[in-house]
């Protein structure tokens, strides 16, 4: 014969279930619980990120007539009074803290791109991995605008980081065969991080794009859950 669950445990059990899914509710709509961190979505590991690279057509960067960043709407609400930009500079950061219409007033953020220190958020850009501009040339062009603005506000793959602003403008819309982060230990995640983001969105890569991938990818340690041949 089963025992039955005492009151008390079965009660303590309907809360724990419950506070779990009022975070689930909480992370769906944007809003980070007090206590909770929200963790910086990553690439693939090495041997992945190979693999979806090879998986992308190769191609040539499509004109730039009539593009405009009006057309990725970005920095959209994402609840609780903040905007994709202030919750990744909340997700990004520590102790940081944000004023009654959610803007971050003071933390401390590891810009990656330059491996620098920041605590002033103001000195703070979120960067587009894939940037607008690029996504444009290698495919966006023919989407809708909403497809665009969900590219631009997208929290789940690792299209969106605070770097300093000076890297980020040094950056501007280039890709890795133009411009790679004068960290060079940031090589390795910086790659898979842009292959993540257009593997996703099914962009292309130029030629000359993939062989910067490629090269940035030879600075990973070996990362794979199989056996290495």
């Amino acid at each position: 014969m089963t025992t039955p669950t005492p009151p008390r445990r079965l009660a303590a059990t309907f809360a724990r279930i419950a506070a779990l899914c009022l975070t689930a509710a909480l992370l769906a709509s944007g809003c980070t619980p007090t206590g909770t961190t929200v963790p910086t979505s990553s690439g693939p590991d090495a041997s992945a990120a190979r693999s979806q690279l090879d998986a992308l057509t190769i191609g040539t960067a499509h004109s730039m007539t009539g593009y405009s960043r009006l057309l990725f709407s970005h920095w959209n609400s994402q609840g609780n009074g903040c905007d994709t930009r202030e919750v990744v500079l909340k997700r990004d950061g520590t102790n940081v803290k944000a004023d009654a219409n959610c803007h971050p007033t003071s933390g401390e953020w590891l810009s990656p791109y330059d491996n620098k220190q920041v605590t002033d958020p103001d000195s703070l850009d979120v960067d587009h991995m894939v940037p607008l501009a690029d996504a444009w040339r290698t495919g966006a062009d023919t989407w809708t605008d909403a497809r665009r603005s969900d590219f631009a506000n997208d929290l789940t793959r690792p299209q969106l980081l605070a770097v300093s602003a000076t890297t980020n403008r040094a950056k501007g819309d280039q890709d890795p065969s133009q411009w790679k982060p004068p960290n060079k230990a940031y090589w390795c995640e910086y790659a898979k991080r842009w292959i993540a983001v257009k593997h996703y969105w099914e962009l292309f890569v130029t030629a000359a794009e993939k062989s910067a991938l490629i090269e940035m990818l030879g600075s990973c340690q070996w990362q794979s859950s199989a056996a290495r041949t």
